[in-house]
């Protein structure tokens, strides 16, 4: 009875076959056992478009597709295909080292199953499995070695350490919907970083990266940021809060005065302020009409070189209750006068006549009622230098 053979090339001898010869055929199947379990094969992919095939070798140790680890060579100029041959069912070790920035597919000789591919950057290693179905033959991949490892599906990691992972778009809660969304800045050099604590200590959560970075927080629509039970504290000095809103301006809530505080209020809203409050003195500009923004300028002087018109005060926010105050100074010639826009109220609605004198000024003061500006004091003919 004839020998026959392995779908991987190994010599299966008949019973009183190969008399005389015996040992010999033994040591060549086991070199070429030891060729499949370890052996390396170096392979140069042809570069004509046509398929590199890979062969068996039937007792012989000179199938190229008989080695357990096969390097791919040779510089190619498109993308090539690597066939296995048909009822192979065993598992490889491939390395791309071709050179040439093209694909490189491995699939069976013929059918359609499943194949695998080398991307045209992709010069490591793949370890892949044929399942020897003769028909339609897969070539799978089982992905190795000490870079990325890639995951599919549902994967749960137990007493695992991640070094520097690179995580996705979001991470899932355990019910599979989104917990955390991230988004990626190119070139960032910025971060969030946190720390745990230990016993009797907070945790951190700080923003590092370049010598100052701030943190932004920033609610979807008409989303509040809250803060729950406890202070908020800004470089350590307390800040209370309540469910409507931060209180640090709210002067009912804010406390007794303090050495660390210039501003405060008693149980009775009575408000203390230690030190002066100033509003600068802005120079409005002189013109046919004077315009006045009483919110940026509510204490302000003009100098009057002609007749002039005041109009109304200007700017946004104005409130029953606002005080404003303008000194009126008349150039060296002096006698020149100011219409007054009917909104200023004077006492019998008769506005005050202006000092003559060159170089004088008048201060006129008023108070807000929602409506008009109300006089509520003047001082004229006033030497200023």
């Amino acid at each position: 009875m004839a020998s026959t053979y392995t779908d991987l090339g190994l010599e299966l001898m008949a019973t009183g076959e190969n008399a005389g010869t015996w040992g010999t055929k033994t040591n060549a199947n086991l070199s070429l056992v030891e060729q499949l379990t370890g052996g390396v094969n170096s392979q140069a992919v042809t570069d004509s478009g046509t398929p590199t095939a890979l062969t068996i070798a039937d007792g012989a140790l000179t199938g190229t597709a008989q080695h357990r680890i096969i390097e791919l060579t040779g510089s190619i100029g498109g993308a090539r295909v690597v066939t296995f041959p048909l009822l192979t069912e065993n598992f490889y070790i491939i390395k791309n080292g071709t050179s040439g920035a093209y694909t490189v597919q491995l699939k069976a000789v013929s059918g359609s199953g499943a194949t695998v591919t080398f991307s045209a950057t992709d010069k490591g290693y793949k370890l892949i499995y044929l399942d020897g179905v003769a028909t339609n033959t897969g070539v799978f991949e089982a992905t190795i070695g000490t870079g990325d490892v890639t995951l599919t599906g549902t994967q749960t990691l137990t007493n695992k350490t991640l070094t520097s992972p690179k995580i996705g778009t979001n991470i899932l809660d355990t019910n599979g919907n989104e917990l955390l969304n991230l988004t990626a800045t190119a070139s960032a050099v910025n971060e969030l970083t946190l720390a745990n604590a230990s016993t009797g200590n907070s945790p951190v959560l700080s923003a590092t990266g370049e010598t100052n970075v701030g943190i932004t927080l920033t609610p979807k629509g008409t989303g509040e940021i809250t803060v729950a039970a406890g202070d908020l504290n800004y470089g350590g000095t307390a800040v209370t809060a309540t469910g409507a809103e931060l209180n640090y301006s709210d002067l009912a809530t804010l406390g007794t005065s303090a050495a660390s505080k210039v501003l405060s209020a008693n149980a009775n809203n009575l408000t203390t302020i230690s030190g002066a409050v100033l509003n600068t003195e802005d120079t409005l500009t002189d013109a046919s009409t004077i315009v006045w923004d009483v919110i940026a300028s509510p204490v302000a002087k003009v100098t009057l070189t002609a007749n002039r018109t005041m109009a109304a005060p200007s700017g946004t926010g104005a409130a029953a209750g606002q005080m404003i105050s303008l000194l009126v100074i008349q150039d060296a010639g002096g006698t020149n006068t100011i219409t007054w826009n009917a909104v200023y109220e004077f006492p019998s609605d008769t506005a005050p006549t202006l000092t003559s004198t060159g170089n004088l000024g008048d201060i006129f003061s008023f108070r807000y009622n929602g409506a008009k500006w109300l006089l509520i004091g003047q001082t004229l003919a006033l030497t200023l230098s």
